[in-house]
């Protein structure tokens, strides 16, 4: 996934299905092999990054990770079930070495690898696994994967495996299983959810929320195909000039989140190279459809058609990225639609619907710089363009830390930020089904539940194709999602971080960088 942006397609999505089907069993080690390396990792050295994406509100609890640097620190310590191939999303075996389907795809049964031990020395067992997906199952968990369980009826141990049962038929599972909050704890982190204890490449040495993390490598990791650092030092740096700073100077090797308008500058620095990858992930303003004045729809639509999404991409992103039509998925999503009208700034209509709305004076906009890179600057330009269909956006700059706890998703109307997820299924279940946990727009429609439903048990490719379009239009035109670009992630690392993988599940190699980059001097 490099400048190019990677594409599922049917017969790719036709393979994943039926390598499900059939059972996947593959070594520990194919990632390294599927993903070549122009150079043999070298072991050693102290990995430093500067990542905004930190509040001191933050925890270890994998159930409770938002945000980058819980997505870092969580795939330092722990590892899923599944993994997913960086450039084509297939779903590849980790603390799970093979899977098998019933033939309706409601009963999975997943062979759990052996001779795993958790960073404090106890062995990883089946029982290990059943406890951590229950917890997260659990209907009173507050886990962001709470969503994308949903549909499990029963999570077991029989005869050394582990079986998850399913209200209806899921053939996206094995991917479901890759989320970054599933990571397996023991007991399931039942005991202490924060301990940070996991199979993961590194050990927690100390953890300040919002200030740092550091880890060291774990010599019993049972994978050698990672970890090649013997440290992981993890500095919270929201500020963006502070994180360019921090790398020019060398006091850091990586940096995240880097703004468009600076790539250009920084990529003349002669020890700094600049990674850009392609992805799933999305800026957004959110409306909260429960919450006047936004749960009038008209009130709604005019503010989609009031917003200049080419003038965002250009002004706001620099480019680095495409141009969104109010609904979560793009074309790196398999069975994604390609039919759907785009959207576009339309003041005429933007004054219409917000005629009829009813609603009169202004309309107060949440923004951060914490939201995504020039969230602040994107507000200001949505203000200025549905100034000319006569909306007064008031916007309103809120401290970085603390954004994702006391505005987003509190807050009716601010800016937000959402990385990809592994499948369409993933993404909906994750904040459009009425029940997700992190439902940010308050869009409960039981409708698009029973869709949902639908479309995640069938088997049929044409038919859930069809199904997906049609959430897609109603997310789209009924929704509280405004979503004016996906982005391309703009990072920048010293010329000394070799093997950066770009993956197209997320942002930071989808969290596993500090596992697969090595230092050369």
């Amino acid at each position: 996934m490099d400048n190019l942006q990677k594409t599922f397609n049917v017969s790719r999505r036709g393979f994943l299905q039926g390598s499900a089907m059939l059972g996947l069993s593959a070594s520990a080690g194919v990632l390294s092999t599927v993903s070549a390396r122009a150079q043999e990792p070298k072991r050693g050295g102290n990995l430093r990054l500067g990542l905004a994406g930190g509040a001191s509100a933050d925890t270890l609890d994998p159930a409770l990770a938002s945000a980058s640097v819980l997505f870092v620190i969580a795939h330092c310590w722990g590892d899923t079930l599944v993994e997913s191939h960086p450039e084509t999303g297939a779903a590849l075996p980790s603390l799970s070495e093979s899977w098998t389907p019933s033939p309706d795809a409601k009963e999975w049964t997943f062979k759990i690898r052996t001779g795993v031990t958790f960073h404090n020395g106890k062995p990883m067992t089946p029982a290990d696994v059943v406890a951590t997906l229950r917890r997260h199952a659990d209907e009173s968990s507050q886990s962001g994967a709470l969503g994308l369980l949903a549909g499990i009826k029963q999570i077991e141990e029989r005869a050394g495996n582990v079986v998850i049962t399913l209200a209806e038929g899921n053939a996206d599972l094995p991917l479901v299983l890759t989320d970054y909050h599933l990571q397996i704890q023991p007991n399931g982190g039942k005991d202490n959810p924060n301990a940070a204890i996991g199979t993961g490449p590194y050990k927690l040495v100390a953890f300040e929320p919002g200030i740092r993390a550091n880890f060291e490598r774990n010599t019993s990791d049972w994978r050698d195909d990672r970890g090649f650092v013997d440290s992981v030092e993890i500095t919270v740096m929201n500020d963006s000039t502070a994180r360019i700073s921090a790398l020019s100077a060398g006091q850091v090797d990586f940096i995240n989140t880097i703004e468009p308008k600076v790539v250009s500058l920084l990529s003349n620095a002669p020890n700094v190279e600049i990674l850009r990858s392609a992805g799933k992930g999305f800026y957004s303003f959110l409306m909260h459809c429960d919450t006047a004045p936004f749960d009038n729809n008209d009130l709604r639509l005019a503010l989609k058609y009031a917003i200049d999404r080419e003038a965002i991409l250009k002004q706001v992103v620099g480019g680095f990225g495409t141009i969104g039509n109010d609904y979560p998925v793009n074309a790196n999503y398999a069975l994604a639609p390609t039919d759907i009208e785009q959207r576009a700034y339309d003041p005429e209509k933007a004054a219409f619907h917000f005629k009829k709305s009813g609603h009169d004076g202004p309309i107060l906009l949440r923004t951060s710089e914490a939201a995504f890179p020039g969230a602040v600057e994107a507000a200001q330009v949505f203000q200025q363009s549905a100034s000319k269909a006569g909306i007064q956006i008031q916007v309103q700059r809120d401290p970085n830390d603390g954004y994702w706890t006391e505005v987003w998703n509190v807050q009716p109307f601010c800016a937000s930020y959402w990385g990809g997820r592994p499948t369409q299924d993933g993404r909906y279940s994750t904040s459009y089904v009425s029940t997700a946990e992190w439902n940010d727009t308050r869009f409960k429609r039981p409708d698009f539940d029973a869709m949902a439903a639908k479309a995640r048990a069938e088997l049929d490719e044409a038919k859930r194709r069809i199904l997906y379009r049609d959430m897609a239009v109603m997310v789209r035109d009924e929704g509280g999602l405004i979503l004016p670009v996906f982005n391309d992630y703009v990072n920048a690392a010293s010329k000394t971080l070799k093997g950066f993988v770009h993956d197209i599940g997320n942002d930071l190699s989808n969290g596993r960088m500090a596992s697969r980059v090595w230092l050369e001097a």
